[in-house]
Formats: structure tokens, sequence, C-alpha cells
């Protein structure tokens, strides 16, 4: 490996404090959004749960099996 002269090492090592910097950042914003969507997808599920819950009881009122039974994922 070539021999870095003064100039070039302070820019490099100046790439590195910048870039790592850069990343980090980034990492925050990943896992700050990670967490939104976390939220949004137990607010979603949590609706869809009581949405499941309505469903059945009107089933249950009209005397009819509740076609959602089977297969949770619909």
């Amino acid at each position: 490996m070539a021999v870095l002269t003064e100039q070039q090492r302070k820019f490099y090592e100046e790439t590195l404090k910048v870039t790592k910097q850069e990343i980090q950042d980034l990492e925050n914003q990943i896992q700050e959004e990670l967490q939104r969507v976390k939220q949004r997808i137990a607010e979603l599920q949590a609706a869809q749960k009581a949405a499941r819950q309505m469903y059945d009881a009107a089933c249950q009122r009209l005397g009819i099996p509740n076609d959602l039974e089977e297969s949770p994922s619909a």
C-alpha cells in the first residue's frame, strides 16, 4: 500500500468520521421508522380483531356460521 501524505491521511480520517456518523444517523432513522411501522401494524391488528368480533357477533345473532373462523387471515 502506498504511503499517504499528511493531507491524504487527514482527508481519509475526516471521511471515516463523517461517514461513520452518517451511518449511525441512518441506523437511527431506520429504527425510528421501524417503530412507526410496528405501531401502525399493531393498530391495524387491533382494528381487525374488533371487526372480527363484531362480525362474529352478527353471525351469532343471525344464526349463521362465521365463515371467517376457518381462515384467520381472510
